[in-house]
């Protein structure tokens, strides 16, 4: 089930550019950077390394400057810092595939990068989105970025430096209102930090467990979030949700996985591999493409929605 839905995604692979389907308009460049980490991870957790030449490729090729944010300079450096944060994992964890310290150097420049735009103007710190227009606090770079520096500072025997901007980021999140009353996370506070109420994928953090698992019940318990006993985007079609929308209960389902590794009582095991074998038979083509509902029928596949399915499969069967 896994490596078919690996296949599937592979098989949209454009090797000139790098990118997954990059002639669809329902897939967004950032999307690719997730469809990279899922596939590392996959390569790390089944020991295959039959797509290494292709991840290479795509680090090689897409590094260099975007050619609507020269001014990054490259390596992933994007005009908005969410962009940049899910390049920056995928770097995290082609370092943990290869052992090539040029990942992790480029997941350290994309830090940096993002650290930049901590803001201490509005809201009291945090990182802004919208890098040209310096502005919005939105949930998912400071969850991003959370994640990155946690990750570097476990990759980096003896850091302190991510460390503490990892304890720094979470501070001021837990403390900005982005977490409701409900333990749901709220899409990003405006520059006066009013809340923006759009709920997006909360990440959970594995250092803080009863918060992390807080939010995770909090999601899974939802009745918008979760619809007999499926984790179902919030927004009510493919078109409605594309280009971002498809890829996110993926993203969700990765770090509900790893959460549930970490607690003795694994108590998201069962809804995980619910929502794959509900996925599995009801969302799949015949090619082993997965659709927008994993409770099916297949409608259309993008990346995002084939990189969602891969990560629901990984998350199942390959921790």
């Amino acid at each position: 089930m896994t490596r078919s839905a690996v296949d599937a995604m592979m098989a949209l692979y454009d090797n000139t550019t790098g990118l997954w389907d990059p002639d669809n308009p329902g897939g967004s460049w950032w999307q690719n950077g997730v469809a990279l980490w899922a596939l590392a991870e996959y390569m790390i957790k089944s020991g295959s390394r039959d797509y290494l030449a292709q991840a290479q490729n795509t680090v090689e090729i897409q590094r260099a400057p975007l050619e609507w944010w020269p001014e990054g300079g490259g390596d992933f450096r994007a005009d908005s810092t969410d962009d940049t944060g899910w390049w920056a994992l995928a770097m995290t964890s082609m370092y943990q595939l290869t052992s090539d310290e040029e990942y992790l150097n480029i997941a350290k420049e994309d830090e940096a990068y993002m650290f930049n735009y901590w803001n201490t103007t509005t809201c009291g710190g945090g990182l802004i989105w919208n890098i040209p227009n310096g502005t919005y606090h939105n949930a998912i770079s400071n969850e991003l970025y959370l994640e990155l520096t946690a990750t570097l500072h476990n990759l980096i025997p003896g850091d302190t430096l991510y460390l503490n901007h990892s304890l720094m980021e979470w501070e001021w999140f837990n403390d900005s209102g982005m977490i409701n009353s409900q333990n749901l996370v709220n899409d990003g506070l405006t520059d006066d930090a009013t809340q923006r109420m759009n709920q997006t994928n909360p990440l959970g953090d594995p250092v803080y467990l009863e918060t992390a698992r807080e939010i995770a019940d909090a999601v899974v318990s939802s009745a918008e979030l979760v619809q007999d006993g499926i984790i179902t985007e919030p927004c009510a079609s493919e078109e409605e949700c594309e280009p971002n929308g498809t890829a996110f209960k993926g993203i969700f389902i990765r770090e509900l996985a790893k959460l549930d590794a970490v607690l003795a009582d694994h108590p998201y095991q069962a809804f995980i591999q619910d929502n794959a074998q509900a996925a599995y038979e009801n969302a799949r083509n015949g090619s082993d493409f997965y659709g927008f509902l994993w409770q099916g029928p297949f409608d259309s596949v993008t990346i995002g929605s084939q990189e969602s399915a891969v990560e629901l499969m990984v998350a199942a069967y390959l921790q």
